[in-house]
């Protein structure tokens, strides 16, 4: 029988940085009691983004905070839209280029990952904030 269930994580940020949110996410879904489905994850802003990546080697998310940094400069001469601050247009660029929702396959009750992969939410703003990740799952129990 066809089910589905939906919640919305809050996550506190404390400025850029990827923050590994799989355990949250792992935790939810054993709860719902779909053991085979899809789920869809949707972060509800437009300077914050989500992507998989490796959660084994720390060297890995340091690198693509750099070079992140290094490919969308925080110029206020560059841009435009600067009324919330240096950090703000840059935000929305790398969110642009990167994700806002992501699907992933569930099996046996657990979101299917590879060996090093973890689901992050990458914040793109220096100044802590609240971020609110939808997720919503159907598959059967």
């Amino acid at each position: 029988m066809l089910s589905q269930d939906q919640t919305t994580l809050e996550i506190r940020t404390n400025g850029q940085g990827l923050i590994e949110i799989t355990d949250m996410v792992q935790s939810w879904i054993g709860q719902t009691g779909i053991r085979t489905g899809q789920l869809t994850a949707f972060v509800r802003h437009t300077s914050a983004s989500l992507t998989i990546q490796e959660n084994a080697d720390p060297d890995v998310r340091f690198d693509l905070e750099t070079f992140f940094g290094q490919l969308v400069q925080e110029s206020p001469s560059l841009y435009r839209h600067t009324c919330e601050g240096p950090d703000d247009m840059p935000a929305h660029i790398k969110s642009a280029l990167t994700d806002v929702s992501l699907t992933i396959p569930v099996t046996n009750g657990r979101a299917v990952l590879g060996t090093w992969q973890g689901i992050y939410l990458f914040e793109h703003r220096h100044a802590p904030h609240r971020r609110q990740i939808t997720l919503h799952l159907i598959g059967e129990e």
